[in-house]
C-alpha cells in the first residue's frame, strides 16, 4: 500500500469529507438536470433536499469515528470547517447553479452582470459576514468535539483549527471588502447597479 492509501486507511474521515463534497455537487447537478432538462420537478425537489442531508451525514460520521476512539486529527477538524462553510454558502451555491441551468435548459434570463462599485463593496462585506458565520459554526463544532471527547492529550489537532479560522477570516477581510474599499471602481457610471448573489 502506498503512502496515500495508508493515510486514507488510517484516516477514513478524509474519504468521508471528499465523498461529501462530491455528493454535494452530484445532488445539486442531478437535481437541476431533473428540473430543467428532464422536467421532473418532484424528483428535482427530492434531490435538492438531499443536499443538506450530505452535511448531516458528514457530521454524524465524523462524530461516530471519534466516539469509536479514533485519535482526533487534522481531518476531523476539517470536517467541522467543511460543515460550517457548506451550511452557510450552500444555498447561494445552489442558487448560482440554478440560474445557469435555467438559462441553459429552459431559456431563463442571463445571470446578473458582475457587480461593480458600491454594490460590489456591499457584496464583499456580505460575503465576509458569511465567512465569519461559517467560521463561528466551525469553531462551535470544534469546541463541542473537544469537550465531549475529553482526551486532553489528543485534542490538540482540533484546537489547532481555531487560529486557522482566525487567519481565514483575516485574509478574507483583506482580499475582499478592504481591497474593494481601497481599490474598487466606486465611481464608474452605473456602478451601483446589479443584483447581489
Amino acid at each position: 500500500m502506498n503512502d496515500i492509501g495508508k493515510y486514507l486507511a488510517d484516516n477514513p474521515a478524509t474519504l468521508l469529507i471528499a465523498g461529501g463534497e462530491v455528493a454535494f455537487w452530484i445532488f445539486i447537478v442531478s437535481g437541476l438536470v431533473a428540473r430543467y432538462a428532464l422536467k421532473k420537478r418532484r424528483l428535482s425537489t427530492v434531490l435538492l433536499a438531499a443536499v443538506p442531508v450530505v452535511d448531516l451525514v458528514v457530521l454524524i460520521a465524523a462524530v461516530a469515528d471519534l466516539a469509536r476512539g479514533a485519535t482526533p486529527n487534522l481531518t476531523h477538524g476539517l470536517a467541522a470547517v467543511y460543515l460550517g462553510f457548506s451550511v452557510v454558502f450552500g444555498p447561494s451555491m445552489v442558487s448560482w447553479a440554478d440560474v445557469r441551468f435555467a438559462r441553459w435548459f429552459a431559456g431563463g434570463p442571463a445571470p446578473a452582470p458582475k457587480l461593480q462599485g458600491r454594490a460590489k463593496l456591499r457584496q464583499e462585506w456580505r460575503d465576509w459576514g458569511k465567512c465569519l458565520l461559517s467560521c463561528a459554526i466551525a469553531a462551535a463544532l470544534l469546541l463541542v468535539a473537544i469537550f465531549l471527547i475529553d482526551r486532553p492529550g489528543q485534542v490538540q489537532p482540533l484546537w489547532d483549527w481555531l487560529p486557522r479560522l482566525g487567519v481565514v477570516t483575516g485574509v478574507w477581510l483583506v482580499v475582499g471588502p478592504v481591497w474593494q474599499e481601497l481599490f474598487g471602481s466606486r465611481s464608474k457610471p452605473g456602478a451601483d447597479q446589479g443584483a447581489a448573489r
